[in-house]
């Protein structure tokens, strides 16, 4: 057996939770493989909306097991809460949730130094969620951060404190002064908590389970455009967002990766700060926004929108070999008269049909025109229920892109998923 993969191809955001929630009847174990608790995937399930920002999107299917994996940081705090709120729901997660021992620990006062270098930067910051996953993943590279395994050290303490003390000193060098005890108090409360679910040694127990003969799905947080090496440098996550961080944050090998989903949302949306090509300023922009609820599951802000970018979904496909596309939210599109996609970038007068070194202010998108389908597609059952006009937009982005449209969201409930086979 092989892992398959689901990942979003934009800049996060793109409905990966829902798509998850679909595909889970078809897999064994769903996997977390990167990302923290900055992301979140909203499930939509008999009107009911859940927001995972840790666990895996599986836990609502008492069959699958759901693995947090050794590429993931974890705030106990956050991570409590979610179990708490996904168990009173019917999730039985001291069953069917494994957290890998070699996942690190965002300390609170990974979140203050978060805050500090963000207020550092000034006009020049990222639009960091403040959660504390850049300094975590700073400190697991710097190799001082603390593992989930090592609570259950009897110098645990001891070693938290060594680490803490050192995020203090670093703090005094950006004058920052701001204190978090009572959040510190809940962590440690949390870790207590925490110690009643299973943990693993998750990189032996997926290859067992490999071979074993079971299925795999490994669940994607953020987006591939935010990838920390090949997304919009520096407005990217702390993480790899890419197909090849399976290997690396649930420890298999390159040859144990077999399809490859790539979710994509029907028009382009981002939060927070950084390059954003098709962005619309206008009253589309709003109504994309307006019609989409375009606000984030973790933090609330309201998303950039604008139309689809060829040129980055390319880049993106191009990075993670992917095998099959997924298109969500095509259903915000029903009322528009004229729909656009941006087919190659402007640079200084030369026009461009792949992401530059810089990604900038002076990008201008080449768009080509389609027509609006004028349609509620809601109700859609199948490919052929779907109107001309949304065909031909879906099948001009299977052909620029060279990989087929498995999936089409027509709506938020699990039910309005299609599969269909647009080449």
């Amino acid at each position: 057996m092989k892992v398959d993969v689901l990942l979003g191809m934009q800049w996060g955001d793109e409905g990966k939770g829902k798509i998850v929630d679909v595909l889970t009847p078809q897999y064994d174990i769903i996997a977390r493989f990167q990302g923290g608790p900055n992301a979140g995937h909203t499930l939509e399930f008999n009107n009911i909306k859940h927001v995972l920002h840790t666990i895996p999107s599986g836990i609502f299917r008492p069959k699958a097991m759901n693995v947090i994996g050794s590429g993931v940081v974890v705030d106990p705090v956050i991570l409590r809460e979610e179990i708490e709120s996904a168990m009173k729901l019917g999730a039985d997660l001291h069953n069917n949730l494994l957290i890998s021992k070699k996942a690190h620990l965002i300390m609170p006062s990974h979140r203050l130094l978060d805050k500090a270098y963000e207020e550092y930067k000034g006009a020049s910051k990222i639009g960091s969620t403040q959660k504390g996953i850049g300094p975590t993943y700073t400190d697991r590279t710097a190799r001082i951060g603390l593992r989930m395994g090592e609570m259950f050290s009897p110098d645990f303490v001891q070693k938290y404190n060594t680490t803490k003390a050192h995020h203090m000193k670093v703090m005094q060098g950006y004058n920052f002064t701001e204190t978090n005890e009572e959040y510190e108090k809940q962590w440690f409360e949390a870790i207590e908590y925490l110690k009643t679910f299973n943990f693993i040694d998750s990189e032996i127990y997926v290859n067992k389970a490999l071979n074993d003969g079971k299925s795999i799905l490994a669940e994607g947080a953020q987006g591939s455009m935010l990838d920390i090496d090949y997304g919009s440098y520096p407005f990217v996550t702390s993480s790899n967002t890419l197909a090849s961080g399976v290997c690396s944050g649930l420890g298999v090998a390159p040859s144990k990766i077999g399809k490859v989903y790539g979710i994509v949302k029907a028009y382009c949306t981002r939060v927070g700060s950084g390059p954003f090509p098709t962005e619309l300023f206008d009253a589309t922009g709003e109504t994309l926004r307006k019609i989409g609820n375009e606000f984030g599951a973790t933090t609330g802000r309201a998303r950039r929108c604008g139309w689809l970018d060829l040129v980055a979904l390319k880049y993106a496909v191009m990075l993670n070999g992917l095998t099959d596309i997924i298109i969500t939210k095509a259903d915000v599109l029903n009322d528009f008269d004229k729909l656009k996609v941006a087919v190659a970038y402007k640079i200084n007068g030369k026009e461009v049909d792949y992401v530059p070194f810089e990604m900038n202010d002076d990008i201008e998108p080449v768009y080509v025109e389609f027509d609006g389908w004028k349609q509620d597609i809601s109700k859609c059952q199948s490919e052929e229920d779907l109107p001309k006009p949304l065909k031909d937009y879906l099948k001009f982005i299977a052909k620029e892109t060279g990989v087929r449209i498995s999936y089409l969201s027509v709506g938020p409930d699990r039910v309005q998923t299609l599969k269909v086979n647009i080449e």
